[in-house]
């Protein structure tokens, strides 16, 4: 590890001992009582950590705040997400409701999904997400992550081989719901 390296650690653990505790006040007064809020904070603090070449930083909780407040969209987006998922397969005839093990299994089926998501590189999870949740254009997406549109083609291609594999894997690993019962 080098010097430089062993000074950002060092930089960001004090900005860590200094700040946590006012980033969980604050996301909780935003999230109410979620228990997401110290992993939000943490992953906040990860990101900061893991940035290249940070400079010293003039107004620690501003940036800390605008990380926080990606992480928290991020989250909402993916809940977002989960619920359109699970409205997209809640029957509108209350005589066909699913079954709550059906429920479980969808909703087991998209935390895996975002778990294979997580394996991504953040720029590629990024790309998928921007096009996917916000349903952003290529270049749209280039200009947002300062990327080329080059690079937006490539991301997606490596995510969505990525989604068909999980498919694969999750129509292999269960009983399909229409055959359960009898």
């Amino acid at each position: 590890m080098s010097g430089a390296d062993l000074s950002h650690r060092h930089h960001v653990g004090g900005l860590f001992r200094a700040h946590y505790a006012w980033l969980c006040a604050r996301l909780r007064r935003q999230l109410g009582a979620s228990s997401s809020v110290e992993d939000i904070a943490a992953e906040t603090f990860t990101q900061l950590l893991e940035s290249p070449g940070l400079t010293p930083i003039r107004e620690p909780r501003a940036l800390l705040s605008t990380i926080a407040r990606r992480l928290v969209y991020q989250l909402w987006r993916r809940r977002d997400l989960e619920r359109q998922h699970l409205d997209q397969w809640w029957p509108l005839d209350p005589h066909q409701a699913r079954s709550p093990e059906d429920l479980l299994q969808l909703t087991q089926a998209l935390h895996g999904l975002d778990r294979t998501l997580e394996r991504l590189p953040g720029k590629v999870r990024a790309t998928f997400l921007l096009s996917r949740i916000d349903g952003l254009t290529y270049p749209q997406i280039a200009a947002e992550l300062g990327i080329s549109q080059r690079s937006v083609s490539v991301y997606m291609t490596r995510s969505q081989a990525l989604c068909v594999q999980h498919s694969a894997n999750e129509s292999l690993n269960r009983t399909p719901l229409t055959q359960r019962s009898a």
